[in-house]
């Protein structure tokens, strides 16, 4: 296991795509530089979902992975409860759709997206595991009372919950606050961490004068409060000078430092190079509080519409 994860949440067009979330144009033939430049720095983990341009993710990650022995791959993928009509509320043949449209025999870690009903799609995942379509389950979005029921659930047929993946950032650390970060770590449960730079704005990219793009759902949303980031990130490129990173190394070293594996999203070839080189970078204990500081002084909560809070 690395200890950075690819993000493909940014490839490809359609309903909750590249083009409409972060107003970008990505497609196989720009997209490939980029998986071949990861896989040769060793980071080998990509994680998708079947919502991802509902498939269009899934399908350009599948036409990679298949010029690569599959064992030298390892691929995230995801059961999104709202889309569960569209596949007879069944979790198994979501699951299997999306190792179609991949070209997959088995998936290494399949996740229940978000905790819509903990009861009703828990029970999904054993099917798979038992049949070894999925080598590994985790579960998306879940407190602490959901991954222990989930959990629970998963246990009484011999599984467990092998990982969470929740949203965290220097901007919004509730499952630390929660205890969820504590309760991983003490569980020997992977911690995932997604939205590590929030969509770009906390990687010194973007400000007033350079905003996201407006009409993305990325730029609608952090374009209001990008006056409110300088401070933190000139904080982060002044450590990041200390260390000869970036300001976007900064964060994913510092998702690190807290112990958990961030997921990086990858849509340029710099992406991958900058995310393997901040995977060696160790940040002090006094760098970590400074930034904390900073973040916590902005006063912006990041939350997505779709994730309740685990305080």
């Amino acid at each position: 296991m690395t200890k950075i994860a690819l993000g493909t949440w940014a490839w490809g067009a359609g309903a909750f795509g590249g083009d409409s979330v972060f107003g970008s144009n990505t497609n196989e033939e720009n997209l490939k530089p980029v998986f071949d430049a990861a896989m040769l720095a060793g980071l080998n983990l990509w994680d998708t979902a079947t919502v991802y341009g509902m498939g269009e993710s899934e399908k350009i990650l599948g036409s990679f992975v298949a010029s690569h022995r599959r064992e030298d791959v390892l691929v995230s993928t995801k059961f999104t409860p709202q889309l569960a009509e569209m596949y007879d509320n069944n979790v198994e043949k979501m699951a299997l759709a999306s190792m179609q449209r991949m070209g997959l025999d088995y998936i290494d870690i399949y996740w229940i997206h978000n905790p819509m009903d903990v009861e009703r799609w828990t029970p999904g995942l054993i099917p798979l595991l038992q049949s070894g379509k999925v080598k590994r389950v985790g579960v998306s979005n879940h407190n602490i009372d959901e991954i222990c029921r989930a959990g629970e659930i998963l246990g009484e047929a011999g599984f467990k919950v092998s990982a969470v993946q929740n949203h965290f950032s220097l901007l919004y650390r509730s499952s630390e606050r929660g205890g969820v970060l504590d309760y991983c770590k003490q569980n020997g449960i992977e911690f995932w961490a997604y939205m590590v730079l929030e969509q770009g704005a906390l990687s010194g990219k973007y400000n007033t004068e350079h905003p996201l793009p407006a009409e993305s759902d990325r730029g609608k949303k952090y374009n209001p409060v990008l006056d409110k980031l300088v401070t933190l990130t000139d904080g982060m490129k002044a450590i990041g000078e200390k260390h000869g990173i970036s300001c976007s190394q900064v964060g994913i070293a510092w998702a690190i430092a807290k112990g958990t594996l961030p997921i990086i999203g990858a849509t340029k070839e710099r992406h991958v190079v900058e995310a393997a080189k901040a995977a060696n970078i160790c940040l002090s204990a006094d760098e970590v509080a400074e930034l904390e500081r900073l973040a916590d002084a902005t006063g912006v909560d990041t939350r997505g519409e779709w994730e309740h809070t685990m305080e």
